[in-house]
């Protein structure tokens, strides 16, 4: 006797071909009914022999598409109604999408590829080609349930030939919601030229040595020839950026393999669905560097590199053939645009008509050892759906000033925003008030609580002030909070939180802690000694004032300066009258402060600079012992003098010891204290679980080798991974601590 059930499918089930998919699964079974999108979920009508019904739950869980996450699957009795023989994908219901998940975009699949390039393709060449299993989704998606009429696809009629294939349950179009050609789909423009005609004119441009933005999937890319020295300055000089390495995509893994040293998981990021920037070290020994000129990295000891995601992009590498810059079209650290590009000075416009609805910058890997971390969360990766340790109430969490990102929250479901910038400027508030407001409505949260950071100067604390109910969390307890929800760790847990600054509970700037913490609150166990900022944010730019705010205003102890360091009698008197000399227990500022006494860094160009500079000195430098250090028992707190580390820094230095070994023995000496601390803890607080975070730990060098030395002392570390650890991440920290705390009330 037949059975009817209603079944209701949450995670990332729209937009990823899973209706086709419930279809075919039915079909094949011999299950009637229907499915249908309802908010942002799939609900199934099914009617069937109960084991039918059973094999047909089964194979939904087990053998969903690729690129579909199943979270849960609602079963429940339903009153058999008559239908129609067989099974159909009916029309979505209307609803309000709580709870469901907005799919990534998604990077071309092999499939669309082939008949890409196939001249005998009706869709050869052309630069929107796209199926369910890969295309525009996140940034082309205006409401939810996700059909083609509520996303920025809407204005393109289908042709004939693409209705029918949108129709058709054996093509994998089937319901493909930005299916499109030539015929009736979005078009390339530049100047008066379309089409083909287009795209031929921004190769032309690029291969004679020109600056081209290009309209991509979340915003306007600047492109130009890698290897061309004179194209790249002309960038850097757009962009306002120094120093900073330029992404850099090439057509394929080999292409890869010739500008960067890839492990068989940096080539597994590479061809994912996500397709993101992957941070690998630079390979040596070709000259000039295997076709892209020196000024992409300047002198860096990582290169972005990343593939084709779009067949736009394919195109234009297909008919290049050479690796090419490919980064944001924005100044500083300004929103990436997304309707018209700044006014900048580049050769021409390689634009198209299909409007972007949410903006969505590239993401940013790095591997390591044993996994990766994540440094920039954005297409291909945001917006997807995170979990809480508790359900909370409707609230946003605001995050922090630099790489500012938002999450939502409502019950146990947690949504991280994708990157947006530094809150420095009224056009990256526009910016970030936009992706707020586009996200909040999909997902039908409207917050009732805000979570933000003890920082009253940060825009996004004043940001957290439209809510009259607000939850203040201290920057590194969301560090490694966020570390925690991550993996689901029940708590508690050690977190080692190293970074810049970040002000603690006790009005003083922290960036070197160890906490024993839970979500809703923390510990202090220990942390690096204090040192003054001479100048304030004058300091954190340029690396001898930190090094000489140490040696001469050390908390534990002093040093002699190596004399040398520019204005050291100004920063003197500065801090002996405690001028504009705030003091920081920071990690970060303690790198920048070994990097200047070893003359790798005088300013840093952007943030991290000094640290990334002292890691390539470090390079491949092993079995070196740690420099001089010492603990001392500060108020109830270990404190870990930095300075008797910088004295015999320079000791070394003075007796001649390569600056590679020195850095190598620094990277040591943070580890091994790291390592002792932690020890320290577990012993007086039986606690195994130790997460790491903070923007310190993006140096390979040292999450490596931290990483190992805790296995082998018997810890459980984790890192952020989905999540980035630098402060891009503290937003979902702060929503994992407010969660846990209003659950309490």
């Amino acid at each position: 006797m037949d059975t009817a059930w209603r079944i209701e499918v949450r995670g990332i089930v729209q937009g990823v071909g899973f209706r086709p998919f419930v279809y075919r699964l039915a079909t094949a079974i011999g299950i009637r009914g229907e499915v249908r999108n309802a908010g942002g979920h799939v609900v199934i009508s099914a009617t069937g022999p109960p084991a039918a019904l059973e094999a047909f739950v089964s194979g939904l869980r087990s053998r969903p598409p690729s690129a579909a996450r199943v979270r849960d699957v609602r079963v429940e009795p339903m009153r058999p109604v008559r239908q129609a023989p067989g099974f159909v994908i009916a029309g979505s219901d209307l609803l309000p999408a709580t709870g469901g998940e907005i799919p990534p975009d998604l990077a071309t699949c092999d499939d669309c590829l082939r008949e890409l390039f196939d001249p005998a393709d009706r869709r050869h060449r052309y630069p929107f080609i796209n199926c369910t299993a890969c295309g525009p989704r996140a940034t082309i998606i205006e409401s939810l349930p996700y059909d083609r009429a509520r996303t920025s696809m809407r204005g393109f009629a289908m042709c004939p030939a693409c209705a029918a294939e949108y129709r058709d349950p054996s093509d994998r179009r089937f319901h493909a919601e930005p299916i499109a050609c030539a015929a009736c789909g979005p078009r390339l423009r530049w100047q008066s030229m379309t089409g083909e005609a287009a795209l031929r004119a921004a190769v032309d441009a690029i291969a004679a040595g020109g600056v081209v933005a290009v309209k991509g999937l979340g915003g306007f890319h600047l492109v130009c020839d890698a290897a061309d020295g004179e194209a790249v300055s002309r960038v850097r000089v757009m962009k306002g950026r120094d120093g900073k390495p330029l992404a850099v995509m090439v057509r394929d893994t080999a292409m890869a393999g010739t500008l960067a040293d890839l492990t068989d998981g940096d080539r597994a990021l590479l061809t994912g669905p996500p397709a993101p920037i992957v941070l690998a070290p630079r390979r040596h020994g070709a000259s000039p560097l295997s076709g892209i000129c020196p000024g992409v990295c300047d002198g860096m000891p990582d290169i972005g590199v990343f593939l084709p995601y779009t067949p736009l992009h394919h195109l234009l590498l297909d008919a290049l053939r050479r690796p090419l810059v490919v980064t944001s079209a924005n100044h500083a650290d300004s929103p990436m645009p997304t309707g018209e590009i700044p006014d900048l000075a580049v050769d021409g416009v390689l634009t198209h008509d299909r409007p972007i609805v949410a903006r969505h910058d590239d993401s940013v890997i790095r591997s390591f050892g044993r996994g990766s971390i994540t440094i920039r969360r954005g297409r291909g990766l945001a917006p997807a759906l995170l979990r809480l340790p508790a359900a909370a109430p409707p609230l946003v969490a605001v995050g922090a000033q630099l790489k500012s990102t938002f999450t939502l929250a409502d019950g146990e479901r947690a949504v991280l925003g994708p990157h947006i910038g530094d809150l420095s400027d009224a056009e990256t508030l526009e910016a970030y008030d936009e992706s707020l407001e586009h996200l909040s409505r999909l997902q039908d949260i409207e917050p009732l609580h805000a979570a933000h950071d003890l920082h009253p100067g940060y825009l996004s604390t004043r940001l957290a002030r439209r809510w009259a109910s607000r939850v203040p969390v201290q920057h590194h307890h969301a560090h490694v909070a966020a570390v925690a929800a991550e993996h689901r760790l029940q708590p508690p847990f050690l977190g080692v939180a190293y970074d810049g600054l970040g002000l603690g509970d006790d009005g003083t700037f922290w960036g070197g802690e160890l906490l024993l913490a839970s979500y809703r609150g923390y510990r202090r166990l220990a942390r690096f000694s204090r040192a003054p900022l001479p100048g304030g944010e004058a300091a954190v730019r340029r690396p001898a004032r930190m090094a000489l705010g140490y040696l001469l205003g050390g908390e534990i102890s002093t040093g002699p300066a190596p004399g040398g360091l520019p204005g050291e009698e100004v920063i003197a008197r500065m801090i002996a009258r405690g001028v504009n000399c705030p003091a920081a227990s920071s990690a970060g500022r303690l790198f920048d402060a070994a990097a200047a006494l070893l003359g790798l860094c005088e300013v840093n160009g952007f943030e991290g600079e000094a640290a990334t500079r002292l890691e390539q000195a470090a390079g491949a430098v092993r079995g070196v012992d740690p420099l001089a250090w010492r603990l001392e028992r500060r108020d109830g707190l270990w404190v870990y003098d930095g300075v008797a580390t910088l004295r015999h820094l320079l000791e070394a230095r003075a007796d001649g010891e390569p600056v590679g070994r020195i850095a190598a023995a620094f990277h040591a000496t943070i580890a091994a204290v790291t390592v002792l601390l932690c020890e320290r803890a577990a012993a007086e607080h039986d606690v195994t679980q130790v997460c790491l975070s903070g923007g310190v730990f993006q140096n390979r060098l040292l999450a490596t080798n931290v990483l190992a030395r805790l296995t082998t002392a018997g810890f459980e570390p984790y890192v952020g991974e989905r999540v980035p650890v630098n402060d891009a991440g503290i937003s979902y920290g702060q929503a994992a601590v407010a969660a846990a705390r209003l659950a309490r009330r």
